[in-house]
C-alpha cells in the first residue's frame, strides 16, 4: 500500500513538474516580447513594456509556486531529502534558482537577465525528465546520512548564486562585445537596443561579482562537508575519485576569479570569462562527471 502511495505522489509531481514548465514556458515568451518591446523606436510601445515585465515576473511566481509543489511532493514520496539523484537535484536545484532570483528582483538591475534565468530553468527541466527521470528509490546506505542533507543543500545554493553571476557576466561580455558594436546586422542592431538596456558594464560586473563571493562561500562550505559525509560513509576525508577533485577544481577556479579581482586587478572581460568558465565547470561537474566517472 506504501508503495502504491509513493508511486502515486511521484506521478503527481511530475504532472506539477510538467505544468511548472508550461508556465515557465509562458513567462519566457513574456519576457522576450518585453525586451523587444523595451528596444522598440517608438515610445508608445516601451511604455507599454513595463506593465508586461510586472504579468512575465507573476507568471514566473506561479511557475515557481508549481514546480515547488513538485518538489516537495517528490520528497514526501520518497520520505527523505528530493536530492539523491540527477533528477531529483535537477528538480530542486532549478526550483532553488528561480526562487533566489525572485527574492533578487528587489535589485532592479537583474531583473533583464529575467529571460536567461527562465530559459536555463526550462532547459534544466526539459532534460530532468527525458533524461535523468527515474522512479523513487531508496538510499544505499553511504548516502543516508543528514550531512548529505547539508552538503547538498549547500551545494545547490551556491550553484543558483553562481547561475545568476554567470548570467550577468554573459550579458556583460554581449554588452562589451566589438562584434556587437560594430555589425551593421539588422538583427544585430535589435540585440544592440536590447543590450542598451541592461545596466551600466560596471554594474553588471560589480553585480556578478558580489553573486560570485556568496556563491564561493556556500561552495567552500560544499567541500568541507562533502570531506565530512566522506569520513562518516567511508572512514577518509579525501579519496581523490573524480567527484572529489572536480568538486575542488571548480573552488580552485573561483577562488582564482576573487583573487585576480582583489590583488591582480582583474577585471573587465576576464574576470567574466573567468567566471563563465567556472559555472560552465559546475554544468560538466553535474553532467558529464556524474553520468561517465
Amino acid at each position: 500500500m506504501g508503495i502504491v502511495l509513493n508511486e502515486g505522489l511521484s506521478q503527481i509531481s511530475l504532472i506539477f513538474i510538467y505544468a511548472a514548465m508550461a508556465v515557465y514556458t509562458g513567462a519566457f515568451l513574456t519576457f522576450v516580447s518585453h525586451l523587444s518591446r523595451l528596444a522598440s523606436e517608438k515610445k508608445k510601445v516601451r511604455t507599454a513594456a513595463t506593465k508586461l515585465e510586472r504579468v512575465a515576473i507573476i507568471v514566473l511566481a506561479v511557475g515557481a509556486l508549481l514546480h515547488g509543489t513538485g518538489v516537495v511532493l517528490r520528497g514526501i514520496a520518497a520520505s527523505r531529502v528530493p536530492w539523491a539523484n540527477m533528477y531529483e537535484f535537477s528538480i530542486t536545484g532549478s526550483f532553488i534558482v528561480v526562487f533566489i532570483f525572485l527574492l533578487a528582483l528587489t535589485i532592479k538591475d537583474i531583473r533583464l537577465i529575467a529571460t536567461f534565468v527562465t530559459g536555463f530553468t526550462l532547459l534544466v527541466l526539459g532534460v530532468a525528465d527525458t533524461v535523468f527521470y527515474v522512479e523513487v528509490k531508496s538510499l544505499m546506505p553511504a548516502l543516508q546520512s543528514y550531512w548529505l542533507v547539508i552538503h547538498v543543500l549547500v551545494a545547490v545554493l551556491a550553484t543558483a548564486f553562481f547561475n545568476i553571476a554567470a548570467a550577468l557576466s554573459i550579458a556583460y561580455l554581449f554588452k562589451t562585445s566589438n562584434w556587437v558594436k560594430v555589425s551593421k546586422a539588422k538583427a544585430v542592431a535589435t540585440f544592440r537596443r536590447v543590450l542598451a538596456l541592461f545596466p551600466k558594464e560596471e554594474q553588471l560586473e560589480r553585480l556578478a561579482y558580489r553573486f560570485n563571493i556568496i556563491g564561493f562561500i556556500l561552495w567552500t562550505f560544499t567541500l568541507i562537508a562533502g570531506a565530512i559525509w566522506a569520513e562518516r560513509a567511508w572512514h577518509r576525508y579525501w579519496g581523490w575519485d573524480t567527484k572529489e577533485v572536480w568538486t575542488f577544481i571548480i573552488w580552485t577556479i573561483y577562488a582564482g576569479y576573487l583573487h585576480a579581482n582583489a590583488t591582480r586587478g582583474w577585471t573587465g572581460k576576464r574576470s567574466a570569462w573567468l567566471a563563465v568558465i567556472g559555472f560552465v565547470a559546475i554544468l560538466f561537474n553535474f553532467t558529464v562527471v556524474n553520468l561517465f566517472f
